[in-house]
């Protein structure tokens, strides 16, 4: 009987430790900035972010040749807010005036569209190929840069969200840092 009763604890004991080792492997408990190799649940590399944080896309665009930059805000329900939008020049794929409440002005040069109330779930993405220099930007005072080159190949496409990550997801893909 009492060898019964320690196979019983012993048998409990392991069903409780892999019921535990499941829970931390499967419960998201982290927010992150995802991106999903094209149109797959496949997590290319994620960066550690939460409500209310910014980041910061830049790029060189392919014909003019200068900085462009579009700023992001992440709300309370995961969804990215697009907040302001900075280039150099006007041109292919350049907007020329602002919409709604945005405010279009030029300041040292650059010319901003502020006040941008873009809301997404999701959005796609292209790594450049002519001019591979996409850079994310994080940070309170954005002091976080990363290469997109470090992460992924030139003229790769990404679904790029806001997820909550489990211990597993976070296994598969590369957490993006500024190396």
């Amino acid at each position: 009987m009492a060898r019964l009763l320690l196979t019983r604890k012993y048998w409990v004991g392991i069903v409780l430790l892999l019921l535990l080792a499941t829970s931390v492997l499967l419960i998201p408990f982290r927010t992150a900035l995802v991106f999903y190799e094209e149109n797959t649940t496949s997590i290319s590399a994620y960066l550690p972010l939460k409500p209310g944080d910014t980041f910061e896309i830049i790029y060189t665009h392919s014909i003019h040749r200068s900085d462009v930059s579009e700023k992001y805000v992440i709300l309370d329900n995961l969804t990215i807010q697009q907040y302001e939008f900075v280039f150099e020049e006007f041109g292919i794929g350049m907007p020329s005036n602002a919409n709604g409440k945005e405010q279009f002005v030029m300041e040292d040069g650059k010319y901003y569209i502020r006040n941008m109330e873009n809301i997404f779930p999701s959005f796609a993405l292209r790594t450049g190929t002519v001019v591979p220099e996409h850079r994310l930007v994080w940070g309170q005072h954005a002091e976080h840069i990363a290469w997109f080159a470090d992460y992924f190949d030139p003229g790769a496409w990404f679904t790029v969200k806001m997820e909550r990550l489990n211990l597993w997801q976070r296994l598969k893909g590369e957490e993006i840092n500024d190396k």
